[in-house]
Parts: structure tokens; C-alpha cells; sequence
């Protein structure tokens, strides 16, 4: 039988068995190639440490409700992005067929089957156009959240952007800055792995900040100004409050990150108080977008899609280490939970 991989409980990865199906009318049955996890808000659920873990989302309020029973978190599957060949249709399939090379969301699993008619879903699945890698592909989400927060955060010619956090989302957020015309970005990170992967990206100036006050080092940076946008993409408090410290007065910080918790590093008496900051949560899922009706999820990741397919982002460095799928139980927790200064983006490789 197929296998994939879950969370068995909090912090517990295994592999579970599981009845392949067969795909219906407008699906397709897809053999898995390479696949990726989510290391931030997938990590939250993975440690039962987000809102999820004790209170209900109430859709009509808007807020979290103290539940006295949560809903049921485990078992559950682990992964993001999977890209694979086509080897079955269903009825009523057009445009692809068996051999086709496609990507989507879906866990880190043997086979998926996928919906395929189904225009506007978000983000649907695509087929890889020749000469894109599947590491391109499977950056797809953290690119579509990427682009919400340069886009949400007003990224504009001549600004300068400082992202805090040199994770996926935040290296392809330093890219997507670029290309929207940035002239100087400057990335925030402790762990040196990741600040070796965004010198190789480009970035132009890069602080730890275990080592240096990164907010006073982005304001030299800028002669004294200070970033106009910052993007906060590490999802702490830490490099939140360093984002606000070094953003210039009036400026932008997009909160990109999944927070999770509260933490005395962020203090909003300081240049927060001082400097009229805009916050803003550029979360790609909480529609209406800004810019509603003209943009949407689906147009955000097909925006997404096609800065990957043509190349302007380069993703090869940013997914590693690549595992096999034997190994991606003990992977899993040592690269995505344990030791993320190990990794970058875990890849994962079923061929």
C-alpha cells in the first residue's frame, strides 16, 4: 500500500498507509516526484501551539472563541507541495493527460488525486511549462504569500526594504522585492545558512541579529532613515519589534509571519509608538484582498506561478536539504522541527 506521512500527536511524525483512489469525474491521480513541507504555520500545527490548539475560529464573529473541546488535530497529514506525473484521468479531463508533469498542494504522500476542472480554485493545479525545476514549483506557496506581503507592504522603485526572517517566504520575498523595483534590500536573519543562501540570492546588506542591533544597523544602513517597507516574515517577536525599530517614520511593516503566542521582545512603547508605523497582515487566504475585486487568491498565486515559471526567482538554493522519502520521518524532525538551522526549505524526493 501507499504510504504517507502525519503527525501521529504533537511533535510525533510517522507513516500511515493509506487506499489510493481512484480519481473521479475532473480529477486526476498524480505519482509523487518531490514534495515540501511548510515549515512556518505548518510548524504550529505540527507543535499544537497555534490559536487552534485551544480556542475555535468563529467565521461570523471574526475572532477565536475559548472552546471547552477543541476540535481534533491529530492524526494529521504533514506537507505542502507536491509535484509528480499524471498516470490516470478521470471523465470530463481536458488539457492533461498521463506523462504531464503537475504540481499542487498536497501532503508529502506516494499519489494525489487532484481536482482539476475547477476554475477560480485556489491555487489549483498546474502543469510544469519545460525548463521549470520542481524546486521552483514547490516554492509556490511561500512565493503567492511572499508577493501578498511586497504587495500589501507597497513595495515601490527606489524603496528600501529590509525583510526580517531569511526563511522561504523571506528569501523569495527579498527577490520579489527586486523585482518590483526595490533599491536596496537588506535581510535580517541569526542563522548563518540562511544569510549564505541570501548572499547567493542577491541581497545587498545582511545583519544577525544575535550579534547586532538590527534595527539601529538597517537605519545606517539607510543614512539614518530607515527602511521604507520591512517585511516580517520570521513569524517572532523579536524581529518584529527590530522591524518597527528600523523602519522609517511613517513606514510600512507587513506582517507576514504566523505569530504564535505573546513575548516580552516585542514592546510597543518604543520607536512604536514614536514613529507612526502602518502594520499590516497580509494573510494571501483572508479575502477580500486590498485590492479587491481586481485582485484575488487565485490571481495572487498565479502572479506567484509565473515569477517561478519564467525564472526570475531562483528557488535550487533555497530547497535543501533534498531527502529521500525513506528517510523523511527522522528528516522531518531533525530538519523542520529539531535543528531548522540544518535547512532551509527540507525537500523531499520519492523517485
Amino acid at each position: 500500500m501507499p504510504r504517507e506521512l502525519i503527525a501521529l500527536g504533537p511533535r510525533l511524525p510517522g507513516l500511515r498507509d493509506y487506499v489510493e483512489a481512484r480519481p473521479g469525474r475532473g480529477e486526476i491521480l498524480v505519482r509523487t516526484h518531490y514534495g515540501a513541507p511548510k515549515h512556518g504555520t505548518e510548524m504550529h500545527m505540527y507543535r499544537a501551539d497555534s490559536a487552534f490548539a485551544t480556542s475555535r475560529w468563529d467565521p461570523l464573529m471574526r475572532l477565536f472563541v475559548k472552546d471547552a473541546s477543541p476540535p481534533r488535530t491529530f492524526p494529521r497529514t504533514l506537507g505542502n507541495i507536491a509535484v509528480g506525473e499524471v498516470i490516470e484521468v478521470g471523465s470530463g479531463v481536458e488539457g492533461v493527460g498521463p506523462g504531464d508533469i503537475v504540481a499542487g498542494y498536497g501532503p508529502l504522500r506516494e499519489t494525489q488525486v487532484w481536482a482539476w476542472s475547477s476554475p477560480g480554485a485556489y491555487p489549483g493545479v498546474r502543469r510544469l511549462p519545460p525548463g521549470m525545476t520542481w524546486q521552483a514549483a514547490v516554492c509556490l506557496d511561500p512565493a503567492t504569500v511572499a508577493l501578498g506581503g511586497v504587495r500589501d507592504g507597497h513595495v515601490r522603485v527606489g524603496d528600501r526594504v529590509a525583510v526580517f526572517g531569511l526563511g522561504a517566504i523571506g528569501l523569495v520575498a527579498a527577490q520579489i522585492a527586486r523585482v518590483a523595483g526595490a533599491a536596496l534590500v537588506i535581510g535580517v536573519d541569526p542563522l548563518p545558512g540562511r544569510r549564505a543562501v541570501a548572499e547567493q540570492l542577491g541581497v545587498d546588506l545582511l545583519i544577525d541579529p544575535g550579534e547586532d542591533d538590527a534595527g539601529l544597523l538597517v537605519r545606517d544602513a539607510t543614512g539614518g532613515m530607515g527602511a521604507d517597507v520591512a517585511l516580517e516574515t520570521s513569524g517572532s517577536s523579536a524581529g518584529l519589534h527590530h522591524a518597527i525599530r528600523g523602519l522609517a517614520f511613517g513606514g510600512t511593516v507587513a506582517i507576514v509571519g504566523w505569530h504564535s503566542g505573546a513575548s516580552p521582545s516585542l514592546n510597543l512603547g518604543h520607536e512604536a509608538h514614536f514613529n507612526r508605523p502602518k502594520l499590516v497582515f497580509p494573510r494571501a487566504e483572508s479575502e477580500p484582498h486590498d485590492d479587491h475585486p481586481r485582485w484575488d487568491n487565485r490571481r495572487q498565486a498565479d502572479a506567484a506561478w509565473d515569477l517561478l515559471a519564467s525564472g526570475r526567482l531562483l528557488c535550487e538554493p533555497i530547497v535543501q536539504p533534498v531527502v529521500s522519502f525513506r528517510e523523511v520521518v527522522d528528516a522531518y524532525r531533525e530538519y523542520v522541527d529539531e535543528h531548522p538551522e540544518r535547512s532551509v526549505k527540507l525537500g523531499v524526493t520519492f523517485r
